[in-house]
């Protein structure tokens, strides 16, 4: 990724074909190595290409992927105990509701309008 962050920072600044020499530039003023493996295939992979095709290309073929759920299911039952009650017929416990207090603008030390 950083690779391509600065191959498109490149291409942001008006230099259309950036070399590896160019992205190790940017790269090392940021004080990042870069791996000259990974920065070769990058350039192979781009060489020759319009950099805002790829970009609408790329957009188009994400709105396609779904990127919501629809909540998920419902969980699985709980097993009942080992001799055979449910817990309905478990007593319940009552536990005491304990109101949250809201915090005043005096407590912080200022207020919204001071």
């Amino acid at each position: 990724m950083k690779h391509l962050a600065a191959y498109l920072l490149l291409g942001l600044g008006g230099n259309t074909e950036p070399s590896s020499a160019d992205i190790k530039g940017v790269l090392e003023s940021v004080g990042i190595d870069a791996d000259e493996e990974r920065l070769e295939k990058l350039i192979g992979e781009l060489k020759g290409k319009n950099l805002q095709e790829l970009i609408a290309e790329g957009s188009s073929k994400l709105a396609s992927v779904p990127s919501g759920g629809s909540g998920g299911g419902a969980g699985a039952a709980a097993p009942t105990a080992a001799g055979g009650a449910t817990t309905a017929d478990a007593p319940e416990e009552e536990k005491p509701k304990e109101e949250e207090k809201e915090e005043s603008d005096e407590d912080m030390g200022f207020g919204l309008f001071d």
